[in-house]
């Protein structure tokens, strides 16, 4: 009987360019895998928090990173190997499209790791996806390879083009120096204060008046 709902256990439609069989080759490596792709991990995510997590649906053989190729930093991906291939089908079906590390990751059946798999493809040494990025993304390195790019160009251009003022132009130096020579109210206040307390000092009367005031 046909289901109208689809498994979520069947892997996607992609295939990886550098696998050298046929696509009837494919299908039965798929068939059997035990191993899982996982994509669009943060370059922050631990391998202790991937065996948290995917250990959940069956016993972890391996765990192998994916790595820059000129720095050997993660760059975000994985592959997650299983002892069992139902283990790989349940963490199709329980993991795939859940949040780890504040992101969706997502998990894909795999033909099986291969030693150099684990470094990104991309011509700066990442993943390839991460080289078109337009956002800005903080857990995958930032700006896309291209957009950073860009962004160091405008940078330089705003550095040319958009010089600071170094030196004040002339009228504003003495307009500026014509006001810092005005003495402020508060310095006026000040010195009429000094010169009270000199006229009072100076008047006896004003002191005998005081002391009278004090007395009453």
């Amino acid at each position: 009987m046909a289901s109208i709902v689809q498994s979520l256990s069947v892997p996607s439609t992609y295939k990886d360019q550098q696998y050298q069989g046929t696509s009837s080759q494919l299908a039965l490596d798929l068939a059997n895998s035990t191993t899982l792709y996982v994509g669009n991990l943060s370059f922050f995510t631990t391998e202790e928090q991937i065996y948290e997590l995917f250990s959940k649906c069956g016993e972890i053989k391996r765990i192998i990173m994916g790595l820059d190729r000129n720095q050997k930093t993660p760059c975000g991906f994985c592959f997650v190997e299983y002892y069992h291939n139902a283990d790989a089908l349940d963490c199709m079906k329980y993991i795939n499209s859940s949040k780890l590390d504040e992101r969706i990751v997502r998990s894909d059946l795999d033909h099986g790791y291969r030693e150099g798999r684990q470094f990104g493809r991309g011509r700066s040494g990442g993943q390839v996806r991460d080289e078109y990025r337009l956002e800005f993304d903080a857990g995958r390195g930032g700006w896309g390879h291209v957009r950073a790019k860009q962004e160091a160009e405008r940078e330089r251009d705003q550095k040319a083009n958009y010089e600071a003022i170094t030196t004040i132009p002339e009228g504003a130096n003495l307009d500026y120096k014509d006001r810092k020579d005005e003495p402020s109210k508060r310095s006026r206040d000040e010195e009429e204060d000094e010169e009270e307390q000199q006229r009072s000092k100076a008047n006896p009367r004003f002191r005998e008046g005081d002391e009278e005031e004090e007395d009453a």
